[in-house]
């Protein structure tokens, strides 16, 4: 996919001035947000009305219905929007990056980079589950530099990205299951995590993610004008002074660490980096100043939305919002390659 970086360009979207259309679909996607905490916080297997939601949180109380909403509902909803903040900015990040619009945490191999460094520290060492975000970060920026070595030949190219990142996901998820295999005694919340689910997420886990998602967050909004220098090609980013290596290594670090924190709390939940930074661009440009805050509100609506609906499709049974993800993500991941390759 071409990207254009259209940050002085005034065009007008079905005769909408182009400033009035991204503060429009802002404000559409932060609504989507509410939306999707409204929904996340009343549906399930205790249905609970918008009314009593409010005299909850108004005048917090022992009852039954506070519980839910204080000590299961309120956080695990915080969570996904959270996961869905970080995985959505790794993947425009890394987008942008690898120059590569099919890059994503999950396809190249960064979140299977942390997978097995979480699933080591849960099998292993689970008395240094505090440990699991550093390290997480560790294996997923491990998985990058192999990738980025494996795709070097003459600079780097889109398709070489894919492949490498493909190869270093299957060898990671090789690892996975031998540890899951050799150690099956101990594999149980493993396997859960290994799908990606929210389920009994509590505010300890709201505590991991939260700063690194503050940090992630204000750090991705200072990169977005070199992320849109990096769009326009080695060559042009450095005739106009940028260290594309550098600025390279950087970005690609920070994205590793946003999806490290997102692994370490809720596991391998794919394809969110990838479905939304795409549908961000295709409503507001490839202009990172404006693609970031919108691909942030659009993967916290996407992922506390899809989350709702695991619960409820098949209720009293739930299923990992992971499931649901891979339905969706599948199909659009085929439908990119065959129009990008």
């Amino acid at each position: 996919m071409e990207h254009r970086t259209d940050t002085t360009e005034v065009v007008n979207f079905w005769g909408i001035p182009r400033s009035l259309w991204r503060t429009g679909v802002l404000i559409v996607f932060f609504a989507l947000v509410l939306l999707g905490f409204f929904l996340s916080l009343t549906k399930g297997s205790s249905q609970i009305t918008l009314n009593q939601i409010i005299d909850i949180l108004s005048n917090p109380g022992d009852s039954p219905q506070s519980q839910i909403i204080w000590n299961i509902r309120m956080p695990r909803t915080i969570v996904g929007a959270l996961v869905g903040v970080n995985l959505s900015l790794a993947g425009a990040i890394l987008q942008a990056v690898m120059r590569n619009p099919l890059a994503d945490p999950h396809i190249i191999g960064i979140s299977s980079g942390a997978g097995l460094a979480g699933v080591a520290i849960m099998i292993l060492f689970p008395e240094m589950e505090m440990l699991l975000t550093p390290v997480a970060f560790v294996g997923a920026m491990s998985a990058a530099v192999i990738i980025y070595i494996l795709a070097w030949k003459n600079g780097i190219k889109p398709v070489r990205i894919i492949l490498a990142g493909v190869a270093v996901s299957a060898f990671l998820g090789a690892g996975i299951s031998g540890l899951m295999i050799f150690f099956s005694d101990r594999v149980h919340g493993a396997l859960m995590w290994m799908v990606g689910g929210l389920a009994a997420r509590s505010w300890p886990h709201v505590h991991i993610i939260l700063p690194y998602a503050i940090i992630g967050l204000l750090l991705a909004f200072c990169a977005a004008s070199y992320l849109n220098v990096l769009q326009l090609g080695d060559e042009m980013a450095r005739g106009l002074g940028v260290n594309v290596e550098v600025t390279r290594i950087l970005c690609t670090a920070l994205a590793a660490l946003l999806a490290a924190s997102s692994v370490s709390v809720v596991g391998l939940l794919g394809f969110v980096g990838l479905i939304v930074p795409h549908a961000a661009r295709l409503l507001v440009g490839s202009d990172y100043r404006f693609l970031l805050p919108s691909a942030a509100l659009l993967g916290a609506a996407t992922v506390t939305l899809s989350d709702t609906f695991a619960r409820v499709i098949l209720a009293p049974v739930e299923l990992p919002v992971g499931i649901i993800m891979a339905f969706l993500g599948a199909p659009f991941f085929l439908f990119l390659l065959r129009r990008e390759i």
